[in-house]
This record gives structure tokens, sequence and C-alpha cells, in this order.
């Protein structure tokens, strides 16, 4: 083979594969071979992004929450002790979370509604308005009197408060046996 032959020869195989030939040894792999990890339960699920989803893939699995119903009707029909008051337990827990949950929504539907409001007279050319921390928080008290005062548990709970607030200054007083 002439020089010529050998340059034109390595130009159209490439530079690895003509030392390759020209060697007779072969390349070592770059490849490590694959470890089969099982992924753990907390991990998301990775998938290559190569290969199509199937349409009714099911993403996240969801856990059906128990009824407050179906909790209800257990603990009526269970005569075990320690039974009833795990259920119990759980009856209050899924009430208050919901309760909680109520009031996350309510909240989120103020300030959006209050963020639209602003938009609107921003639009209007007016300057916008934020709210300070202490503001927001005036302003819910406000609304828990207001609904207070609706349901007519206003007078409870403002002396359940007055209550309180007495132990407390009782409790910052200085004592004294003997006067």
């Amino acid at each position: 083979m002439s020089f010529e032959e050998v340059l034109q020869l390595r130009n159209q195989v490439g530079m690895k594969a003509y030392q390759r030939m020209t060697s007779g040894k072969r390349a070592p792999s770059t490849k490590k071979p694959e470890k089969r990890q099982w992924p753990s339960k907390d991990r998301p699920l990775e998938i290559s992004a190569k290969k199509p989803v199937s349409f009714l893939r099911q993403v996240v699995p969801v856990k059906k929450k128990a009824s407050t119903l179906i909790v209800q009707k257990q603990l009526k029909k269970s005569r075990n002790v320690d039974q009833q008051t795990k259920l119990q337990q759980l009856l209050k827990r899924m009430t208050q979370q919901e309760v909680a949950h109520r009031k996350r929504q309510k909240e989120r539907e103020r300030d959006l509604a209050f963020k639209k409001e602003q938009r609107e007279l921003a639009k209007q050319g007016k300057k916008p308005f934020y709210l300070k921390k202490s503001d927001k928080q005036k302003w819910e008290l406000a609304e828990k009197y207001k609904e207070l005062k609706r349901s007519g548990k206003l007078e409870s709970f403002l002396s359940k408060k007055r209550k309180r607030n007495a132990a407390k200054d009782k409790r910052k007083l200085p004592f004294r046996k003997n006067l």
C-alpha cells in the first residue's frame, strides 16, 4: 500500500478504527457493566425520556383516604377498647385535618381575591397596596370576630379569653404570704 492509500483509508475509517486495525489490538470497552439497583420506595421512578409513555400511565400511586363516615361506623361496631381508642384518635385527627384544610383553602382564596383586586387597581393606574404581615393578622382577627358574632359564640370566646388573660396577669403578680 502506498502512503496516499494509507492516508485515504485512515480518513475514510477514522483515526481510532485505523489504529485498531493496524495494531491488531481491540480497544478497551468504555462501557461499564450495568448494575441493576432497585429504587428505594421514597425515590421517584426514573423512566427514559426517549421511550414514548403510555397514555394511561399512573404517575403517582394515590392512596385512598378512609372517609370519616366509615371510621365512625367502625367505631360504633367495634367492641375492643384499644381499637376504639385508636379509631377515636384517627377520627379526631381526620376532622382536624379537614378543618385545617378548609381554613388554608379559605385563606388562599382570600389572598387571591385581594391580589386580583390590587391588579385591577394597578391596571386603572392606581398604586398597588401590599399588606404587611401585621396588617394581615389584624384583618384575619377582624374576620374571626365577625364569624364568631355571626355564629353567636363571640361572648363565650371573649369570656374565655378574659379568664386566660386574668390567669396570666395573676401569675405575673408578686407573691406574698404575709400581708
